[in-house]
């Protein structure tokens, strides 16, 4: 049986507990736009977790209220979708009941609760340790490359490991190195394409500068005023541009349901965040769009 996931702290835990239910005999990582698109090809038997649901799969588990998707979900399906903190806690409670050792991973599925859903402290961020570290180092945006092959590092370790072999293999460590020796650095490439527009930073990526390693939210530490951020990077061969918004994990005072508003371009994601891919023409006008609704939506909206 094979999963098929994000490769993120989300889809790591989701594997953990699923390769423990299930004994996965493979895992792939895609994003929500190959599953969009029907560039990944997704298998009859597959589980897909935290990804777009796909008819061909044999079970499916997401948190994210709003998806890109043309295939919608039957009445009734394997799996769990829903209204969660992640995708791996909807996997946690569904496969509970017949696993009760699923209880030794409580602090992961916390963690990773509190890392998706950015409930991070300017400590967490600026100096990561434990599992908020391990996600950085997963995350795309930090600035690392050679993703499916970490990833299953991280998976043969944490299924039947700890976090502090984890934490102890040298892969993480030469990850968490780069972070902190190259955070000065990623901070003032970040100030030089960054701008703030009323409680909106705006980070421009497309002109091709080299960032140094660093996690997506230590821009927040340069504008500490703003409530949410909007990033602009090119897709895969500047096919495409993709814009990926979030709010603030130190400033919550944003009420705009972020995945609804990708939504409006043809993304998707939660409340908060989320990301749409654009055709190259018209973004700059789509940009000052997302701004606008993000700076001016009123208290409670949703869209």
């Amino acid at each position: 049986m094979r999963l098929v996931t994000r490769g993120n702290l989300d889809g790591l835990a989701c594997a953990v507990l699923i390769d423990h239910a299930e004994r996965l005999t493979a895992v792939e990582l895609t994003t929500p736009q190959a599953i969009f698109d029907e560039s990944f090809d997704v298998q009859p038997g597959d589980i897909l977790a935290s990804l777009p649901y796909d008819g061909r799969c044999l079970k499916w588990f997401d948190y994210h209220s709003v998806t890109r998707s043309y295939q919608t979900p039957p009445v009734q399906f394997e799996g769990r979708y829903g209204l969660a903190p992640s995708t791996a806690r909807l996997v946690y409670d569904y496969y509970l009941h017949d696993n009760p050792g699923f209880k030794l991973f409580d602090e992961l599925i916390d963690e990773t609760d509190r890392f998706h859903g950015a409930h991070l402290s300017i400590e967490d961020v600026t100096n990561p340790e434990g599992y908020a570290l391990v996600g950085f180092t997963l995350d795309p945006r930090t600035g690392f490359d050679g993703f499916q092959d970490y990833f299953l590092r991280l998976l043969d370790t944490l299924r039947d490991g700890t976090l502090e072999e984890v934490l102890a293999l040298s892969e993480v460590q030469r990850r968490a190195g780069a972070m902190a020796e190259e955070r000065a650095s990623h901070l003032a490439a970040m100030r030089r394409v960054s701008r703030l527009e009323g409680n909106v930073i705006v980070t421009d990526l497309r002109q091709g500068e080299d960032l140094p390693a660093g996690n997506r939210f230590l821009v927040y530490t340069l504008f500490p005023e703003a409530n949410s951020c909007l990033r602009i990077a090119w897709g895969p061969n500047r096919e495409f541009v993709t814009l990926s918004a979030s709010h603030s994990p130190f400033n919550r005072s944003s009420t705009v349901h972020v995945g609804g508003l990708m939504s409006k371009y043809g993304g998707g994601g939660h409340r908060g965040a989320g990301a749409t891919p654009l055709e190259t023409d018209n973004v700059e006008k789509t940009v000052q769009s997302i701004v606008e609704k993000l700076n001016a939506l009123p208290v409670n909206a949703t869209l």
